[in-house]
């Protein structure tokens, strides 16, 4: 190997090396960003789970609303 091409493989090396330390924050970044997504999603999927259970044991304010109005039609027949 002669001293242009040692040279060359030494620059080589420090353009990549650059280019791999300017691009790892932001892989990180990505990286993280889609973990939190996938938490933010979980926990979205979870609670829509739990509000759903939830509805079957409690009526809702129509519900409650025809129920009241149905039990008035038969007193005043």
């Amino acid at each position: 190997m002669t001293t242009e091409q040692a040279e060359a493989l030494i620059g080589m090396t420090l353009v990549v090396a650059i280019l791999v330390l300017m691009a790892l924050p932001s892989a990180l970044g990505v990286i993280r960003d889609r973990r939190i997504d996938r938490q933010i999603r979980e926990a979205q999927e979870a609670w829509e789970d739990q509000k759903s259970s939830s509805r079957s044991t409690v009526p809702s304010t129509a519900t409650w609303y025809a129920e009241g109005r149905r039990s008035k039609k038969l007193v005043s027949s």
